[in-house]
């Protein structure tokens, strides 16, 4: 009985996001560890617009644990807050995209 009570232990985020700065067209990577797998409801924001897994935009899990959130290609205008929610947990960081400036 008391394997079961300590087997239900609530997942926590051992590693959260953090900020990122890039230039334009490069990628820019954010993960997020979870103490243990099984979190339900895992999702990816860009300033509260919701992500899916397309060309641009890879998400991918590693046991369960380990989220992924690659920007492919990005722009000026990706700059923002990147949020990863997992159930109740939340991690945020800023993303920075930098314009290059040509030399003269």
């Amino acid at each position: 009985l008391l394997l079961l009570c300590c087997a239900e232990e609530a997942a926590v985020i051992v590693c959260g996001l953090r900020n990122t700065d890039v230039f334009v067209g490069e990628s820019a990577t954010f993960t997020c560890e979870l103490s243990h797998p099984g979190v339900r409801n895992v999702q990816w924001w860009l300033d509260g617009t919701p992500l899916h897994n397309n060309l641009v935009t890879e998400i991918s899990e590693q046991d369960g644990r380990i989220h992924t959130l690659t920007l492919n290609d990005v722009a000026c205008h990706d700059s923002g807050t990147v949020t990863f929610r997992a159930g109740s947990l939340i991690s945020s960081a800023k993303l920075l995209v930098k314009g290059i400036t040509s030399l003269l």
